[in-house]
């Protein structure tokens, strides 16, 4: 399969390239019903638009029963579930986890470091962020294996068929429920210090959560607390791995590494697209679009569009503005994203300071996965 003359693998690993090519194109392109949306100016002015542009249950099923708490709840209703969540995922209550990260990235490190070269997704960038929410939701980490299956039965089912894709991702959802409320009436027998005994506790408008807001709240948790962290890191890593002048900076000044997160946020965008859906006839850009119309928003495209970017194809730790929108923007902007920094920050600070000279293996192709953008073959040698 070819994207305008590249070829399907190299679309994932460079989707930069292809972005380009679709940003010379009309602000929105329509193909087989879904509406796609490219530029930097367009996309942000949906993430803005939630009235038109909805990110509720229609937008996309990825096996729920309902909509899923906060992603798919708009405003109003979605303001009042975030006061509850966002202090959770506040900077200053996210820095209590640090230590822990810090420790776990280490005894992970500890046990690759002699040996010369790892998988590094399998060793680090996999078990770090699932172990880490695990304990913060509550769920065994003894289950880790089980629950990384079943979240890759969500983000990336085996099936290409639709009806057999969606027949697989339903099931697994079946499976990720009993797996909560499992846990759940544990919690309500026995409640811990986790999210999910607080969950029982808490008070939306001055109502009880009910016991399936708090499956809907912890579904959503569960997909982007065992996913999103490790895809990032998968495609830092190897980024870096490739350009070791780069690399080398980190290592010569670890201050340079929050900057430089938020560059590689930018640059590959491991989150590479969202979607709305119309929720009446609109317009963008100038072109129309009908009501019930799928909107694809190529958040990657956004974060290297030239109109906004200046060097856009330029990978600069040094950059000054950097305004990415690799955690979505508008009221659903990520709810995650300062933890997710966190454990970024302390895994590539870790990682340098064990490793700091490292390189691909010899011969290795590698294989990144489409939408979130994963890398499972990352064989490092040092």
């Amino acid at each position: 399969m070819t994207t305008g003359g590249v070829e399907e693998r190299q679309v994932f690993a460079q989707p930069q390239i292809v972005y380009e090519w679709l940003r010379d194109m009309p602000p929105v392109t329509v193909t087989k019903g879904l509406a796609v949306v490219a530029r930097d100016e367009e996309i942000r002015e949906v993430l803005r638009r939630p009235e038109d542009f909805s990110s509720g249950v229609e937008a996309i099923t990825i096996g729920q029963v309902r909509p899923l708490i906060p992603l798919q709840i708009d405003p109003p209703q979605h303001k009042t579930y975030r006061k509850l969540l966002d202090p959770i995922f506040a900077p200053k209550r996210v820095a209590q986890y640090e230590d822990r990260a810090r420790a776990l990235v280490r005894e992970l490190i500890a046990e690759v470091v002699d040996a010369g070269g790892c998988n590094f997704h399998r060793a680090v960038a996999e078990p770090l962020p699932s172990t880490v929410f695990l304990e913060m939701l509550g769920l065994p980490v003894s289950r880790a294996s089980e629950f990384i299956a079943l979240k890759d039965g969500i983000i990336r089912p085996p099936a290409a068929e639709f009806h057999a894709r969606k027949a697989h991702v339903d099931a697994v959802g079946e499976q990720i429920r009993a797996v909560l409320q499992e846990v759940l009436d544990q919690r309500i027998a026995q409640p811990e210090d986790d999210f999910i005994s607080m969950f029982l506790e808490a008070e939306v408008d001055g109502h009880r959560l009910t016991h399936d807001d708090i499956i809907d709240i912890c579904y959503l948790f569960f997909l982007a607390g065992l996913d999103t962290v490790t895809a990032s890191l998968d495609c830092f890593v190897a980024y870096l791995a490739q350009h070791p002048e780069q690399r080398r900076r980190l290592v010569e000044d670890p201050t340079v590494i929050p900057r430089a997160i938020e560059e590689m946020l930018r640059w590959e965008t491991p989150v590479a697209s969202v979607v709305r859906i119309t929720t009446g006839d609109t317009e963008l850009g100038g072109c129309p679009i009908r009501k019930g119309t799928a909107v694809s928003l190529l958040i990657g495209s956004a974060n290297t569009d030239a109109r906004t970017w200046p060097a856009f194809d330029s990978v600069d730790f040094d950059r000054e503005v950097n305004k990415h929108i690799a955690f979505g923007g508008g009221p659903h902007r990520c709810l995650g994203s300062h933890l997710a920094r966190l454990e970024l920050r302390v895994a590539i600070e870790e990682w340098h300071a064990a490793v700091p000279e490292y390189t691909l293996r010899d011969g290795i192709e590698l294989r990144y996965s489409p939408d979130i953008r994963q890398v499972e073959n990352l064989e490092l040698v040092w």
